[in-house]
């Protein structure tokens, strides 16, 4: 039975992973601090003899005994009002914490995967994103703590691969949602969601122009797992290349939630992308990945989540 740690493993997107490690017979160290993870994420996990959970910041050295075959750097704030409000942990989890990661990976001669992101890309001068470019980030504007760190993240991954000869592999992960996203995390849907099932305004920033792609969480897990077991080492791009924009998903939320919302708009925050559409031909190309659920079959699934966690089912 081969043996994965999941950094972050509590999170959204760090606890589905688990779910999916564990349903290929893996055995799954899930290690979380907890600072934007959740408990109940992985609480139906406990019971699981395949699953254990250890507490723990890895910006400090991570000792994990026994022999480790996969260790997948999930952990960090990775939604505005997170990062914008820890920039310093963002900075270091990104940091020290990737260096730390891959210090364990290096020791145990495990494979190593980096959850990278789309905002690497910046507010981009092309369109849609490829792998091959550079992004067009501001270093020290407020969105700079995230965007470096997983730039910085990419940098030493690849330099554990070449001098080291480390097996790295790095996720550029796109808009993704599902269940145990944050009813506060700051991220569009989440926000629409909450306040729509409320009948609340609904705040868009900006005119709602600015566009995205958003992918549900199955099908990006599923390119992530293709990604594990390949032999690509090179950055590659999850998400759903469907692009709409910010007005457009307003708009689908508050009719399948028969809201009496308003659709309101506030000043664009600093930095924002105006475009975000993923390129994926590398992702069908090496992983023969490509997403499968719709965004109306997936929207429904995220709403059942939210009326559950708001008790308005």
């Amino acid at each position: 039975m081969k043996t994965a740690v999941v950094t972050g493993g509590s999170g959204f997107l760090g606890s589905h992973l688990c779910d999916r490690l564990i349903e290929e017979g893996m055995r799954v160290i899930c290690i979380d601090n907890l600072l934007t993870g959740n408990i109940r994420n992985i609480e139906h996990l406990f019971g699981n003899e395949n699953f254990s959970f250890i507490k723990h910041d890895v910006t400090n050295f991570i000792h994990v005994p026994g022999k480790i075959d996969y260790v997948l750097h999930f952990a960090s704030p990775a939604s505005p009002i997170d990062y914008l409000q820890l920039p310093i942990q963002t900075l270091k989890v990104g940091s020290l914490g990737t260096h730390k990661a891959l210090g364990l990976a290096k020791e145990k001669n495990a494979v190593f995967l980096l959850a990278s992101t789309s905002e690497v890309y910046g507010d981009p001068e092309i369109h849609p994103q490829r792998e091959d470019y550079w992004g067009n980030v501001n270093p020290i504007g407020p969105r700079g703590v995230y965007d470096e760190a997983k730039r910085f993240a990419e940098a030493i991954t690849m330099a554990y691969h070449r001098y080291h000869g480390v097996d790295t592999k790095i996720v550029r992960i796109f808009n993704t949602y599902g269940p145990r996203m944050r009813l506060n995390d700051g991220r569009a849907l989440p926000a629409f969601m909450s306040q729509a099932l409320k009948n609340e305004d609904m705040t868009v920033f900006g005119d709602g122009s600015q566009t995205r792609s958003f992918c549900y969480v199955s099908d990006l897990i599923d390119g992530i797992f293709r990604l594990l077991i390949s032999d690509e080492n090179n950055p590659v791009n999850i998400g759903n290349p469907e692009e709409i924009t910010i007005n457009q998903m307003a708009e689908e939320i508050k009719n399948i939630t028969d809201s009496r919302s308003r659709i309101v708009y506030k000043e664009l925050p600093v930095d924002d992308p105006k475009v975000r559409q993923p390129d994926i031909s590398r992702a069908k190309a090496l992983l023969d990945w490509t997403p499968n659920v719709s965004r109306q079959e997936g929207l429904k699934i995220t709403l059942d989540y939210f009326k559950e966690i708001l008790d308005l089912k």
